[in-house]
């Protein structure tokens, strides 16, 4: 529904539907035409129409019409909405076949309007994007298969069939199969066989009937549009692709479309873009058959094939007309001037009969028959055979930054209020990539453009600002100023570099811009503080409105402010007063006279080489017209480094490790990078003990009748690994865990430990942070000689406290300071706490020396610390251990006697011996010597930092030898790639957690962080933690969550994909209740026993009935949900009805810190704190709430008292997104409090588990206000003092003051 169809309750409650639904809501038959009824007069989104009515009552060979479209319909809503699509098909599954046949035949159906074929479109292309679902790709495929080839032209087909003989035989074999079907269903199949080249005839009726010029209904340019839409997805995914891609070249739709008539009109500009996108997957780089990435040299060789094969037939049967073009090289003939040179004086009989000899057209029975179009055979001819450039060379002359052409562009960059009902020129992240490069290349282009969405808002935020007029002079004046743009002084482009061999643009291009900061002194020092490597923007202005014009937010911007030109570039640095770049470094920067400041941009080569062709064509110079810079903020401005990133992946032989490659485009087995199924899975076990070695059947090895079988059944003993004494300090005693692992979260700890990708899901609650921890601690310790690479601040914090020496952790990144630590992380942190540690070990090797009585400096380096090790403490430790050997009887005195380090050890707990058993006091002297050689290994590893002087130098080897386990998230490996790679950074396992949070993208670079040795990734393991039924990565932009499906991550898609996942089944946060509202959602989540048993989960909440209540606002004077601005929705009574829930609870004793007030629109969370601030804020003895904050930005947070405001009272709005009910239902451990429109949110279909429960209760707020808090009452024990029920908010809000007597005399 778009945002005009939204309709009230009242109107709801009137509605056609409506009242049918009360009276023919049954699991009968359809009766009374209702259907019909409906579907002609209004088709809205109802709730449950799809799964109670329309699906529940469709039966095969019945159906009506309107019932078929009405389904479609239905489905086409559900995939706008984002829910779940196909849930009411699972009921009646056998009917599906039956139900797509129908809608097949109304696709073809003459009868059908362009607006319902348009919408059935639709329905296709969700079909064809869901080939997870085994009953969508059950009928998918049988229109995509190998028998569609029976429509290609004889002789192309046989050119096919002697290439791939295979193909042939499977082929034979169907049409024997096809000889022994009865009729009907013979022409069932043939119907399904011939459906997508009957429906290109369609779409070819109907793009011909476009005119050139004159009236064209809407209608017929958006089947088009979606037509194409189709393709494009049909061709972008390899097992749709495989056989089709021959059929659409067969049946040359990207040569009709681009002679078409709409793709010359301005309507027609969106067709255009779909057009080129299609004819990108129709030459895309792959072959079909194997899916193998095509090389560039595998790209000439089909290229030259192609040309020869054209040259030979050209010299058999026109030698004489095309003598010329038969023998030259390829080389001179392969473009468009000079095919068009050759070709175009041979005939139309001609022309046709060459393209007939080469299988691209059929051959003219007689010269009499009617001949292709003469433009056509000329354009098919040529587009067949000329050189194009690659697609990555196309990449690699694009411009980075985006400029005013996209910006602007709405079919490329759509407004924020995209509704979802249109088609538009983008890709789709969907479940399958065709290589790594299709890979790549969607989510460059889908990167660039969500940037270019928030560039497009920055602009005009800033611009707007400016308030640019046009002067009498007819120059640009600037009536307002912005924060982060500024007028431009001067702007001299000072250098443009020779292109490097290879390349046609300049290497480098550089420019001098002049501005003048006479603004408030801090943002002066913003504009001076614009560091190296930030983007900035500049633009062109020429306004036409006159001075003192208001600029209208309503209104298109471009024309208000006269933008002409808008153009990226990246600071270098500001200029001293000589000209001269002041660097960046620990010096402080000169102190500049006056308000002037120049400073030197990199502009972008491609967009310069770009800009200076069309100058030299006539037109205007564009780096001469630039008066204003606008600069972003730092952390909204990496999207060029990303770009540069991915850009230089696509550029790289970029090895994905072997088991992984299938499963990241999408192939192959879901379990193939499961640990089970690789082939290094066994048991190894290191012992001298010959008991020991162990023989281990094969897996699926039969023992034979009457074998004896304690020959073959092997015994493993299996002994408690103990963890050796490390010596006599308290801070020896290695950190432990003080909770218990429950069975899964073990299985998912053991998982993460052997090779391969291990999913975890972890449902809220469920420790998903202590198992990655964990599974980091096992690793360090297993595995000592491998690294590991992590993300996020909060894993890093709980590492800290776990059993892992310090000297191995490392953050890189701004994210170290965030981390609750005193302590410093970073690179150069880190690199003063090894310098720190070393003078601290070496004071501890004096100390030994002077504990041996040993003279001579043995403690001034590494290096003579380690000789003194070898010659001194390493001889006293053997020779203690060679004179208790000689002992003929083990004497635990003589332990103590013979022991040449107790001196060193006075400092520790006494005694150092205990004297009663030999065992426990060897044990004890081991460990005083590992104590010791632990001090000897830190030093030996230490010593690099000796040698190495630069505070660089030493911190690229602490990154690149010394840290075992590395902390940056993924937005900071993207963007540091390239830096990581050229120091040699090398990494053996990957964590991450909240993986269903991260961009797809930003999820896949740091798998490449690492150059491939001898051309294997080293990368052992790949553990993903996360909770796809959780809110995905955030998108701005609508119509790329949306249409996109950007907000996908690559966890959720690996799901989708069926990827074995481990689920973590026991959550430790809510009280059993609450958890009930959302365990429901996954597939077995259960309570662990301390929250049935711990104290603060059997007491009941202090001044309410219940622990949880769903309560109803009704409208407060008339008004419900308000819409101050677009998607701004505001709800007054919710907002004072929670604000007084809150207050209540401070006057009951409640701690502020424990309650967070949370809503699922921005616009309700700005009017509840203006509530808070009004009514309590200034109060010291109220205050405010710990957090007042939407549901998605509280994802990942928890309180012990969750007020929650739904806010619409309307349309259901994006709580219908199931993902956001759990995340809203999961962040209260003790109370949850939601205040909604019943009568609205009980109603969707996909919100009704939760809200069956939550309307168990009473649905008006009760409470108890003698109590007060800490609570004292029992969970389920009778309430003592009066009960109150709220009737509505004012009802609350004039109790808020309310104070029992009794209590204050207390």
């Amino acid at each position: 529904m778009s945002r005009k169809a939204s309709v009230t309750v009242q109107q709801i409650q009137e509605d056609i539907i409506t009242q049918l639904a009360s009276q023919h809501w049954s699991q009968e038959a359809i009766k009374n035409n209702i259907v019909d009824d409906i579907y002609q007069k209004e088709l809205v989104a109802t709730n449950q129409y799809l799964e109670n009515y329309l699906w529940t009552n469709y039966t095969p060979g019945q159906a009506t019409r309107s019932q078929t479209i009405s389904i479609a319909l239905m489905v086409n809503e559900k995939f706008r909405e984002r829910v779940p699509p196909w849930e009411a098909f699972k009921a009646k599954p056998d009917n599906f076949a039956d139900f797509f046949h129908n809608i097949l035949k109304l696709c073809l159906a003459k009868d059908t309007s362009f607006r319902e074929q348009s919408l059935l479109l639709v329905f296709l292309i969700h079909c064809v994007n869901s080939l997870e679902m085994d009953l969508i790709r059950e009928q998918v495929q049988k229109l995509v298969s190998l028998p569609i080839w029976i429509n290609l032209i004889p002789g192309k087909r046989e050119e096919l069939f002697k290439a791939h003989p295979k193909y042939k035989k499977f082929f034979n074999l169907i049409q024997k199969s096809d000889l022994k079907m009865d009729q009907k269903k013979k022409e069932k199949v043939d119907f399904e066989r011939t459906f997508m080249c009957n429906l290109i005839q369609k779409f070819y009726c109907i793009l011909d009937s476009i005119p050139e010029t004159g009236d064209v209904p809407h209608s017929k340019v958006n089947y088009c549009e979606r037509f194409l839409e189709l393709l494009i997805d049909i061709e972008a995914q390899l097992p749709t692709r495989r056989f089709f891609n021959i059929l659409m070249e067969d049946a040359h739709v990207v040569v009709k479309c681009k002679l078409s008539h709409l793709n010359k009109r301005e309507e027609g500009k969106l067709f255009g873009q779909l057009l080129d996108m299609l004819a990108v997957y129709a030459e895309f780089e792959i072959n079909d058959q194997t899916g193998e990435a095509l090389t560039i040299h595998d790209r000439i060789d089909l290229h030259y094939n192609r040309v020869l094969s054209l040259q030979k037939v050209v010299f058999k049967h026109f030698p004489e007309e095309l003598l010329d073009f038969a023998i030259s090289n390829v080389a001179s003939i392969d473009t468009r001037e000079a095919m068009t040179k050759f070709f175009k004086p041979l005939g139309g009989s001609d022309k046709q009969k060459l393209l007939a000899f080469i299988n691209q057209l059929p051959m003219p029975e007689s010269d009499r028959e009617r001949l292709e179009d003469e433009e056509f055979m000329m354009e098919l001819l040529i587009s067949l055979h000329e050189k194009r450039k690659s697609q990555l060379e196309k990449i690699n002359e694009m411009p980075l930054y985006p400029t005013e052409k996209i910006i602007w562009n709405e079919n490329i960059v759509p407004t924020e209020f995209y509704s979802g009902d249109g088609t538009l020129a983008l890709p789709k992240l969907n479940l399958q990539f065709l290589t790594l490069h299709d890979y790549l290349l969607r989510n460059f282009q889908l990167f660039r453009l969500e940037s270019t969405y928030e560039i497009r808002q920055d602009i005009e935020d800033a611009v707007s600002h400016m308030k640019p007029w046009k002067s009498e002079d007819g120059s640009c004046l600037f009536g307002g100023w912005a924060r982060m743009a500024q007028s431009i002084v001067a702007f001299n482009v000072v250098e443009v570099a020779k292109p490097l061999i290879g390349e046609s643009h300049p290497a480098q291009v550089r420019a001098d811009i002049t501005i003048n900061l006479s603004v408030r002194p801090e943002i002066k020092q913003e504009w001076e503080n614009l560091r190296k490597h930030d983007v900035a923007f500049l633009i062109t202005l020429r306004p036409e409105v006159p001075m003192h014009h208001k600029y209208k937010h309503n209104e298109p911007f471009i024309p208000q402010v006269g933008l002409v030109y808008v153009r990226g570039c990246e600071v270098e640095g500001m200029l001293d007063a000589e000209g001269k770049v002041i660097e960046e470094g620990p010096e402080p920067k000169p102190d500049l006279p006056g308000d002037t400041r120049t400073y030197r941009l990199w502009l972008d080569p491609n967009q310069y080489q770009q800009d200076m062709v069309q100058t030299a064509n006539g037109e205007e110079d564009v780096y001469e017209t630039f008066n204003v810079i606008m600069r972003r903020k730092p952390k909204e401005n990496n999207f060029k480094a990303v770009l540069e990133t991915i850009r230089d992946l696509m550029n790289t032989h970029c090895v994905v490790p072997e088991w992984l490659h299938d499963l990241i485009l999408g192939y192959g087995d879901p379990d193939s990078a499961h640990y089970s199924n690789f082939p290094d899975h066994e048991i190894k076990i290191e012992s001298d003990d010959v008991n020991l070695h162990l023989l281990i059947p094969e897996a699926g090895t039969k023992r034979k009748e009457g074998e004896d079988t304690t020959k073959t059944t092997p015994k493993i003993i299996v002994q408690p690994h103990v963890i050796p004494n490390r010596g006599p300090y308290p801070y020896n005693q290695p950190k432990k865990n003080a909770i218990p692992f429950t069975p899964t979260q073990i299985e998912a700890i053991k998982a993460g430990l052997q090779p391969g990708l291990t999913m975890v899901v972890g449902p809220p609650g469920t420790g998903k942070t202590d198992v990655a921890v964990q599974i980091i601690s096992n690793l360090y310790h297993n595995f000592p000689d491998q690294r590991t690479l992590i993300a996020l601040n909060q894993l890093f914090e709980k590492i800290m406290a776990l059993d892992i020496d310090e000297r191995h952790l490392l953050r890189l990144g701004h994210g170290e300071e965030a981390l609750e630590t005193e302590k410093d992380f970073s690179r150069y942190g880190r690199v003063n706490y090894v310098l720190a540690q070393r003078l601290e070990l070496l004071q501890e090797v004096e100390r030994l020396q002077g504990s041996f009585g040993v003279t001579g400096d043995m403690s001034y380096t590494c290096e003579t610390a380690g000789y003194f090790y070898l010659y001194h403490v390493l001889a006293r430790w053997e020779e203690f251990l060679s004179k208790l050997r000689s002992q003929k009887e083990r004497n635990v005195e003589k332990i103590a006697e013979l022991f040449p380090f107790t001196k060193f050890f006075e400092n520790a707990p006494q005694p150092l011996f205990k004297g009663k058993n030999y065992d426990e006091d060897m044990d004890i002297a081991g460990g005083c010597f590992r104590h010791i050689k632990k001090i000897f290994t830190q030093l030996d590893e230490f010593r690099a930092f000796e040698l190495l002087r630069s505070g660089s130098d030493r911190a690229d080897y602490l990154l690149i030898k010394e840290a075992k386990i590395i902390a940056m998230t993924c937005t900071h490996a993207a963007l540091k790639r390239r830096d990581l790679v050229d120091v040699g950074f090398k990494f053996d396992n990957i964590l991450m957690e909240e993986s269903a949070q991260i961009l797809e993208i930003e999820t896949f670079i740091p798998l490449l962080l690492q150059n491939p040795e001898d051309n294997i990734n080293r990368l052992k393991r790949w553990i993903m933690i996360g909770d796809h039924h959780q809110l995905p990565p955030v998108i701005k932009n609508m119509a790329f969550q949306k249409f996109s499906n950007m907000e996908q991550s690559l966890f959720t898609r690996l799901v989708r994909l069926g990827v074995p996942t481990v689920d973590l089944d026991a959550q430790g946060r809510a009280r059993a209740s609450i958890a009930s509202l959302y365990n429901w959602r996954y597939k077995k989540l259960g309570s662990l026993p301390h929250v049935m048993v711990n104290q603060e989960y059997r007491l009941a909440n202090a001044g309410f009935m219940f622990d949880f209540q769903l309560v109803n606002v009704e409208d407060f004077n008339g008004v419900g949900e308000t819409e101050p601005n677009p998607y701004f929705y505001q709800n007054l009574a919710e907002a004072e009805y929670v604000v007084a829930t809150f207050m209540y609870m401070r006057l009951l004793g409640y701690s502020a810190e424990k309650i967070s007030i949370l809503t699922t629109y921005n616009g309700q969370k700005h009017l509840i704190r203006d509530v808070v601030n009004q009514r309590c804020g200034s109060n010291p003895f109220i205050g405010r709430p710990h957090k007042i904050t939407t549901v998605d930005r509280y994802q990942g947070q928890q309180n012990d008292y969750i007020l929650l405001s739904l806010v619409r009272t309307k349309t259901v709005g994006h709580l219908r997104d199931v993902r956001r009910l759990v995340v809203a239902m999961s962040r209260a451990r003790l109370g949850l409090y939601i205040f909604a429109r019943v009568s609205l949110f009980s109603n969707c279909f996909e919100l009704t588990p939760a809200f069956n429960i939550l309307m168990s209760r009473p649905l008006q707020l009760h409470i108890a206000p003698s109590e007060s808090y800490p609570p004292k009452r029992k969970l389920h024990d009778q309430q003592e003092g009066k009960v109150m029920v709220m009737d509505d908010m004012a009802h609350m809000a004039h109790l808020k003051d309310y104070r029992d007597p009794q209590e204050e005399d207390e």
